[in-house]
């Protein structure tokens, strides 16, 4: 006989063989100790290296001729078998599948010796075929075939124990016999009528396999199922497969009959298992009714006429019951994993199954579930987009509605559009994305923002009823579509009402023109108007005098063509009264804002504008008392400070000039809030709320960016920098030096008019032939150079100063405030110089545009004690 190593390396056919085995036999069985699965596993490598080694022997008996090399010799040598084992009808259509595997082992190019591969197949179709008879009769195992072996379940799958050991004899750990002699024991046992028949066990599966107990098969408890103690080996390694899937459905059932429930999404997966087990019971069914006629059709006394003749064994009982099993097995793990979860997570936990898993009985498996378990999800979705109604009883849905909102959690359309409803991202399951998801929730709240904060319930009505579609799971065009047109449709709905019913854009140009001094015609005369009042003190002040002044600004300025709404909203009040406070200090303009616009308009943003509009006024008061102040001195330059320009020359030349960069600076800072910094802010906002896909939340994040911007470019946001103060430092310091102007006016005016009096004395002396002056006009004179404002610049002393001690006072302090204000501003102009926006830098070059100042770093108080 000529050896198989002789044409292939061992190497390789010891490597295809392991491999093999390793498919078809497990490596150790539950009953088995390690010594008898290494006996076993050996005995079936002896039995494959016979078979492959009698492919050789017949070539050898045969001669040299190649014979068994051929494939059409070796095919036709099957076919002849074929037709002498079974009847005609079973002949021809094994014949048929043979010469389909003749024609697929020919088209292998990379094969070699295909007659010796078909030789081999089919001897061990041959030992399988006897196997089975063998199996129908007595069950014995013949000595070396695979005999009792289950299928391997492969690399990844779980591996379960759905059954106890024998409840009674030794444990199988703990044998001291080979498996071989435990299986003639067993078998003997069963001849000699100390077990079940085989037939009784057959007769009992149907019960077993829907859960309930039987005669020779019952259920210890919910995890165990008792087997008959004399059973063989192989036998036992059959019924531990088919109990599986009756321990599953046993679990099962009991999660599909209880009441309890976690919400919708749970009980349609309770309701899709429950269908599943129905079909799984049919199977159980159409496999009893097999069992029934199989016993019917032979002598259930022995000697027994062979049960595997019928066509029902236990092996083919484990074969058509494989994907119900896995089936049961996979619905199994989806209850234990899903455990805890609703609602999206519960979806996202199956639909895991179907995209992660590359089994397609599994992906087909958990689609089939989610057809099922999705209605109730798909129904609160058609609800949420369609009606803007939230019908989530236990809170499964993905929007989620703040129970605290229902009291209002503030005033207007604010609360209801920030606070009512609210995202769970946990709560999105992964049949969609979370930009689909945002999608569908700004969907549904634009919808309740429509049919309660803008009254408009018809239209949400109408759109229910001419837009709504069924939706469902694995529709994804339908739904795709559906989602963008309800989105367009409400969108564009929404920011029409704005627009048109509540005059967004007019509210907002008026907040502007008003609010942010746009209307610089009604500004300049309601300052003017005011002036006198607010000069007061605060507590002097009274509200119907303000607003007196207010309409008479607005009937005599071009605000008085705005829209009667626009005017009705506009009105003046005082802030919160403190002492020493004057009327500058707390006049401000409101304009009012109702419902729905205070979803946009917030309460945070009229406080923005509130801070905005006082920061202005400031810089106008300012700019108003230095202008009132410069006209004075041009006006008075040709006439009354000329006549004194002698004394008083050079201290107004002084004065002048450090008024001129004043009021520079107050223009420049005037010039860049209104037009690089609103005016540019103005046209980014319009930008924003024109484009084509804006929506209500696009409205308010582009009015609360032109806000920021408008506060942290106009030099009033907080950060390292603290500029308000800065500003307000040399605000103050310009109306101090105004005052002190004003006081040096009032030297000026009281000098000139000494001179014009001594000169007409002079005159009118010389008329009468006397002398002009006398020393006693002198003496007159020294004593009446008193200070003629004593009350404007007390000095700290009771004693009452002469004039040229008051003008000496007072150049020392115009000298220091010019000082202090270049001080102040080289320090805010080396601050804009570091910041890293342009526009605020350029605040800083025209500011200094002739490089008058050098700009300096301020010394920071924690640098300065640490020198110290």
């Amino acid at each position: 006989m000529n050896n198989m190593s002789t044409t292939a390396p061992p190497t390789r056919l010891d490597s295809a063989l392991s491999s093999l085995l390793s498919r078809l036999i497990p490596d150790r069985l539950p009953h088995e100790s390690q010594e008898q699965a290494d006996a076993r596993w050996e005995a079936a490598n002896d039995r494959a290296r016979s078979l492959i080694n009698s492919a050789a022997d017949a070539e050898a008996d045969e001669g040299s001729d190649g014979r068994w090399e051929d494939v059409e010799f070796v095919a036709e040598e099957l076919r002849r078998r074929l037709r002498e084992e079974g009847k005609e009808e079973d002949g021809k259509e094994r014949a048929k599948r043979l010469g389909g595997l003749v024609e697929r082992l020919q088209a292998q190019k990379v094969l070699g010796r295909k007659g010796g591969i078909l030789w081999f197949l089919g001897r061990v179709a041959e030992d399988l075929a006897r196997e089975e008879g063998r199996e129908g009769d007595d069950g014995e195992e013949e000595e070396g075939r695979f005999v009792g072996v289950p299928r391997s379940r492969g690399m990844g799958s779980p591996r379960t124990r759905p059954v106890r050991d024998r409840a009674t004899g030794p444990r199988t750990q703990e044998a001291s016999v080979g498996a071989e002699q435990r299986n003639e024991k067993a078998n003997s046992a069963v001849e000699k009528g100390d077990g079940p028949t085989k037939a009784a066990l057959m007769r009992d599966l149907p019960f077993t396999l829907q859960g309930l107990s039987s005669t020779n098969l019952g259920f210890e408890d919910d995890v165990s199922l008792k087997l008959p103690p004399t059973l063989p080996v192989p036998m036992i390694a059959l019924l531990h497969a088919l109990a599986e899937p009756a321990l599953l459905y046993r679990s099962l059932a009991k999660f599909a009959e209880k009441s309890e429930t976690g919400g919708l999404v749970s009980q349609s997966l309770q309701s899709a298992i429950g269908m599943e087990l129905r079909s799984y019971l049919t199977l159980v069914a159409q496999l009893e009714g097999q069992i029934r006629r199989a016993l019917q059709s032979v002598d259930d006394q022995p000697p027994r006429g062979g049960l595997g003749k019928t066509g029902v064994t236990l092996k083919r009982l484990v074969v058509w019951t494989r994907d119900a099993t896995i089936a049961l097995r996979l619905m199994s793990l989806i209850v234990e994993t899903s455990r805890g979860k609703k609602g999206g997570e519960l979806i996202s936990c199956i639909h895991d199954y179907a995209t992660s898993h590359g089994d397609p009985f599994v992906h087909t498996f958990a689609e089939r579930l989610l057809g099922n378990i999705t209605k109730p999800f798909y129904s609160m979705l058609r609800r949420w987009v369609y009606d803007g109604e939230l019908e989530d009883p236990y809170q499964e849905f993905f929007v989620h509605e703040n129970s605290d909102n229902e009291d209002g959690m503030g005033p207007g359309a604010t609360s209801v559009w920030e606070h009512k409803y609210a995202l769970k991202p946990a709560m999105v399951p992964s049949i969609m994305t979370p930009d689909f998801a945002n999608r569908v929730f700004l969907i549904g709240k634009s919808l309740n923002f429509i049919r309660y904060s803008c009254a408009d319930s018809p239209w949400v009505e109408s759109h229910f009823l001419t837009s709504s579609r069924e939706l469902s799971y694995g529709d994804t065009a339908t739904l795709s579509s559906s989602i963008d047109s309800a989105y367009t449709a409400v969108m564009a709905r929404l920011l029409s009402l704005m627009e048109t019913k509540f005059a967004l854009f007019t509210h907002l140009t008026a907040l502007r023109k008003y609010l942010l001094l746009g209307q610089g015609d009604f500004i300049a005369l309601l300052m003017e108007s005011l002036a006198d009042n607010l000069d007061q003190p605060a507590n002097s002040q009274y509200r119907h005098t303000l607003t007196a002044q207010l309409e008479h600004a607005i009937r005599t300025s071009n605000a008085q063509h705005d829209n009667s709404d626009v005017l009705r909203r506009l009105d003046a009040r005082m802030l919160e009264l403190s002492h020493g406070e004057i009327g500058w200090d707390v006049f401000t303009l409101e304009y009012r804002i109702d419902s729905p616009l205070d979803v946009i308009v917030t309460p945070w943003a009229s406080k923005q504008y509130l801070k905005v509009f006082n920061f202005l006024w400031r810089v106008k008061r300012v700019e108003f008392a230095l202008g009132t102040t410069w006209r004075k001195c041009m006006t008075g330059a040709r006439g009354v400070l000329a006549a004194v320009d002698d004394k008083l020359g050079t201290d107004w030349k002084l004065a002048r000039g450090a008024m001129a960069e004043m009021i520079h600076f107050v223009d420049q800072l005037q010039w860049y809030i209104l037009f690089e910094v609103i005016e540019a802010g103005w046209e980014g906002l319009q930008k924003s709320i024109r484009k084509p896909d804006a929506t209500l939340d696009t409205l308010i994040s582009a009015h609360t960016a032109y806000l920021k911007s408008i506060t942290r470019k106009g030099l009033l946001g907080g950060g390292a920098i603290d500029f308000p103060t800065q500003l307000h430092e040399l605000l103050k310091l310009m109306l101090s030096y105004k005052e002190a102007v004003d006081a040096l006016w009032s030297i000026s005016i009281d000098e000139f008019g000494r001179r014009q009096e001594r000169a007409a004395k002079i005159e009118t002396r010389t008329k009468a032939g006397r002398w002009g002056l006398t020393e006693a006009d002198d003496d007159t004179t020294s004593l009446s150079t008193r200070s003629p404002i004593p009350a404007l610049l007390p000095m700290g002393n009771s004693k009452p100063l002469d004039e040229h001690a008051v003008l000496e006072k007072l150049r020392q302090r115009l000298r220091g405030l010019r000082g202090d204000f270049r001080a102040k501003i080289t320090v805010l102009l080396g601050d804009l110089r570091d910041q890293p926006d342009t526009d605020m830098r350029f605040l800083g070059v025209v500011m200094n545009f002739n490089d008058v100042y050098q700009p300096a770093r301020k010394r920071r108080a924690g640098a300065g004690k640490g020198k110290g």
